[in-house]
């Protein structure tokens, strides 16, 4: 209490839980007969009057909609017809059959159907909606259109006559690594799909594992897509999902240190951790989930499972959150992620400027992969950039540590890459893992444990009964590491020691579907970085450079190399905003190195906060100069459209800016020839 603020957090009542003696202790003033049966007799015979009751009922209450399953059913079905024609090839028809019994008698049909409906919408907005966790490994929702992800094995089909030819033997990573082909019964060029993802990593080997369907919706649309759920379950029945913030580590060490410090009070080492201990989880406010929506069902109350409340005891928000955390009701509501990303609202810029439709874009184009190995698809040299690939900017691929990982690799296609996105968002399973074991010669990329789904598909492969290879997954995903057993079958089944060990090692492994969902976004924003330059320069600063300097990068190339040097030489002591200057003029650079360049802020011609493309070069916005907010940079260009302006202090007016704002916009050189009155004088 004292740590937040309360002065009489010295002068509490002793309310705590005591001992039965204690509590004896404190009646004594009725005499030893009549404390007793206060506080043990009595006590015993209320508790024994009252039944046992749940706060939150045991069973799942997903939300109803009439005839989901049919609908579910026939969607899937007519589209796996439309692509694979009336007689539906084994494998497919299998794994359909397969998934929409798990789905249908499961009651997860109308988790599929609200997902559907979702997607359908934001891509008739015209925005891209991104699939992550591992919704990507069903095929039925490929087919209901919630993800582009198409989790059978590599195969070519052909978009007229329907007739496919299917790899079942893991020799291809991907289908669209494939080489092009020709049908040979009509002779049209084969369509390219299927990135071979077991579906039990969705559903659990008996597909009764609880869904999670994650959608990455444009930042931008993803209030859109909130407001649509209320629509579709009506108001009342579609809330925040709430979380609990609690006090961490290091702030419950500042609390206990500051507390026996104002007091002047000596403790040793031992009694500071165990009063940080103490503190530490304790719950300090409330907030609610990035985009965790909860449904509950028409005939349902909200109040059957929670309680409801508005984030952080803010009376005047306008959200409203479950009560309890949304960890302690899940697997009784349905929750939906729908959470705001970046890359859609980058495609979709990408697409304004372009008129290029991402989903036309091909994933094996030989320049994009190239990008991934080398900086010669954009026409320059390592040295120009100080960087051996060409992926500066690319979502996933772009920081130092995956950078380094694609030097040691050497991805050759989209396999490749989809192995390294693995590789990079697990833990402890590249580094003192699968980089040893490569950099050791003991296995190639291709054959090191990327995606949680490798270890299944790898197992099955070698021999291993498929329901232990999806247990000894679900293990190693999870931290848990290999038992005796599990190393006894992989043994038999001629599993290599190197494997064994890395298994071992493995804390969390991501879903391949989520992996493949991120690939695809990143190779089509490549495609556009080589193709497109001056588009893919102007919507990376416009979406993702809070910290771009308009005044420094302007200057050109010597300025923005020095600048560089001078962070560099700050090391570890850079701040975070050092840090993401520091990405911004790498990208910077390598555009200025690729021929084109940036111009200065225009009063009349700049955007309040998107880059546009001119003749003479990319055009900052207002917000690109450092110390000019976004509110400001509305401001102005609201103010200009009512007509020039005719003096600093008439900008300064009109605009309601700051004396800062108009201070920086001249230091810049977007105020020349304005004088700083409007008074005009007569001799």
């Amino acid at each position: 209490m004292a740590g937040q603020g309360f002065d009489d957090a010295d002068n509490q009542a002793p309310l705590y839980f005591k001992t039965t003696d204690e509590m004896l202790e404190e009646f004594k003033y009725l005499g030893e007969e009549k404390a007793y049966e206060v506080v043990i007799k009595n006590p015993n015979i209320i508790a024994d009057l009252v039944e046992e009751i749940k706060p939150i009922p045991e069973e799942t209450f997903p939300p109803k909609i009439d005839g989901a399953d049919e609908e579910i059913r026939k969607m899937t079905m007519d589209n796996a017809h439309s692509i694979y024609g009336e007689k539906l090839p084994e494998v497919v028809e299998k794994r359909l059959e397969k998934e929409l019994n798990s789905i249908i008698n499961n009651g997860y049909a109308v988790l599929y159907l609200i997902a559907h409906k979702l997607v359908a919408k934001s891509l008739n907005d015209g925005y891209l909606v991104g699939s992550r966790g591992s919704v990507g490994s069903s095929f039925v929702a490929t087919m209901c259109g919630i993800t582009e992800v198409n989790p059978l094995p590599p195969h070519y089909v052909c978009p007229k006559c329907k007739n496919s030819e299917f790899f079942l033997d893991g020799s291809v990573g991907a289908g669209v690594d494939l080489p092009d082909k020709y049908c040979p019964v009509c002779n049209t060029k084969y369509k390219k799909d299927g990135f071979d993802i077991p579906f039990e990593v969705f559903l659990g080997f008996e597909g009764d594992k609880e869904p999670d369907i994650d959608l990455n919706f444009s930042g931008e649309y993803q209030p859109v897509a909130h407001k649509y759920t209320e629509e579709l379950f009506g108001e009342g029945h579609v809330f925040r999902a709430g979380t609990i913030g609690t006090i961490a580590e290091k702030t419950a060490y500042g609390f206990v240190k500051n507390y026996l410090e104002e007091r002047g009070i000596k403790a040793t080492t031992a009694e500071m951790e165990r009063l940080v201990k103490g503190c530490t989880g304790v719950k300090r406010t409330t907030g609610q989930h990035p985009g965790g929506i909860m449904v509950v069902p028409r005939d349902k109350e909200i109040y059957e499972f929670t309680p409801v409340q508005k984030p952080a005891d803010d009376i005047n928000s306008e959200v409203t959150t479950t009560h309890f955390d949304y960890h302690s009701i899940s697997g009784r509501l349905l929750k939906l992620d729908i959470l705001g990303h970046d890359d859609p609202t980058v495609l979709r810029m990408l697409q304004d400027l372009t008129g290029i439709d991402p989903k036309d874009i091909p994933l094996d184009d030989k320049n994009v992969i190239k990008l991934f190995t080398s900086t010669e698809p954009l026409g320059i040299t390592k040295e120009d950039i100080n960087c051996e690939v060409g992926t500066l900017g690319l979502p996933e691929f772009g920081t130092k540590f995956v950078r380094q990982m694609l030097i040691d690799t050497q991805p050759q296609n989209f396999s490749d890459l989809v192995r390294i996105s693995g590789l990079s968002h697990g833990t402890d399973v590249w580094l003192n893992n699968a980089q040893d074991i490569i950099r050791q010669g003991l296995a190639t990329l291709k054959e090191v444990i990327c995606t949680r789904d490798d270890i299944m598909l790898y197992l099955i492969y070698s021999g291993v009964p498929p329901k232990t290879a999806f247990n000894i997954m679900e293990r190693v995903r999870k931290g848990k590491g290999l038992r005796d057993e599990d190393i006894e079958i992989m043994k038999q089944n001629n599993v290599p020691d190197w494997y064994i060990q890395s298994c071992n090692k493995i804390k969390y492994m991501f879903p391949k579907g989520h992996a493949v969902a991120y690939v695809m976004m990143a190779v089509r924003i490549a495609y556009f970085k080589v193709y497109y330059p001056e588009a893919y320069y102007a919507t990376y600063f416009t979406v993702r450079a809070d910290d771009f300097d308009a005044d420094l990068i302007v200057k050109g190339e010597k300025v923005i190399i020095s600048k560089i040097k001078e962070i560099e030489a700050l090391g570890n002591s850079a701040s975070q905003k050092e840090k993401g200057l520091m990405t911004i003029l790498e990208i910077a650079l390598e555009m200025y190195k690729r021929g084109l360049k940036f111009i200065p802020v225009d009063l009349y011609k700049s955007d309040s906060v998107k880059f546009l493309i001119t003749e003479e070069g990319i055009l900052p916005p207002f917000r690109a100069l450092q110390g000019v907010g976004e509110n400001a940079a509305r401001n102005i260009v609201a103010a200009r459209e009512q007509g020039p302006f005719v003096s600093k202090e008439d900008l300064r007016i009109r605009a309601k800016a700051t004396k800062t704002v108009i201070e920086i916009l001249d230091a810049h050189g977007c105020l020349k020839g304005l004088p700083e009155t409007n008074q005009l004088s007569l001799f």
